[in-house]
C-alpha cells in the first residue's frame, strides 16, 4: 500500500461539516470553519487537534465567497494587480556545486600539466661534437666520472659550464670530453 490513503484527507479526519480554511505561519495554527460560518483554531503545531472557537480569523485568512476565483492572484480594490517581486535566486545551489567544480578544475590542471607541459619545455641542449653524454647515477661524483673516462677534472668542468660538482643530481646529463691518450713509456 502506498504512503497516501484517503484517510489522510480532511473529509475523513475532521468532524462532519468542518472545513480547513487556512494556516497562520506566524502562530503555527490551522483555522477551520463549520457550516454556520463560525471559525475555529487548532492547537499550535498540530494539523489535527482540539479546535477552539475564535471570534475571527487572522487578516491573512480572508473571507471567501462562492464567486471568487481561487487560482487567480489577489486583486486590489482599484483593479490593478501587484507584480510578483523579483527574486535574484539562491546562491546556495552554487555553494553545493563548488566542490564538484573544484575537482573538475584540478583534473583539468593535471591533464594540462601531464599532457601539454612536458611538450612545452625545450629539450636540453645536445652535447658538443666529440663529447659523450653520461647520465649521473646514485653515488657518482665529478671526480669518479672524470676518472672513469680518463679525462682531467678541469676539462670536464670546461665542457659543462653550468655543472655544480657539489650538487650532482641523479639523472642529470653530463657531457664528457674525449679522453687524452696517455703515453706509456
Amino acid at each position: 500500500m502506498g504512503r497516501w490513503t484517503q484517510y489522510d484527507e480532511d473529509e475523513y479526519r475532521l468532524p462532519e461539516g468542518m472545513k480547513r480554511v487556512g494556516y497562520d505561519a506566524d502562530s503555527g495554527r490551522y483555522y477551520f470553519k463549520d457550516r454556520a460560518g463560525k471559525v475555529y483554531e487548532g492547537a499550535e503545531g498540530a494539523e489535527f487537534s482540539e479546535m477552539v472557537p475564535v471570534s475571527s480569523a487572522p487578516a491573512a485568512i480572508a473571507e471567501e465567497s462562492s464567486d471568487d476565483d481561487l487560482e487567480a492572484a489577489p486583486r486590489r480594490a482599484d483593479g490593478y494587480q501587484s507584480l510578483a517581486p523579483q527574486s535574484r535566486g539562491s546562491s546556495s545551489a552554487y555553494r553545493t556545486l563548488f566542490p564538484f567544480f573544484l575537482m573538475i578544475v584540478v583534473v583539468l590542471l593535471l591533464i594540462w600539466r601531464l599532457v601539454l607541459h612536458p611538450s612545452l619545455a625545450p629539450p636540453p641542449p645536445a652535447c658538443a661534437e666529440g663529447t659523450t653524454a653520461y647520465r649521473v647515477k646514485a653515488g657518482d661524483t665529478c671526480w669518479d666520472i672524470s676518472q672513469r673516462y680518463g679525462v682531467a677534472l678541469g676539462k670536464l668542468k670546461e665542457a659543462n659550464t653550468e655543472l655544480d660538482c657539489d650538487r650532482l643530481a641523479v639523472g642529470k646529463r653530463v657531457c664528457v670530453p674525449p679522453s687524452v691518450k696517455r703515453r706509456s713509456y
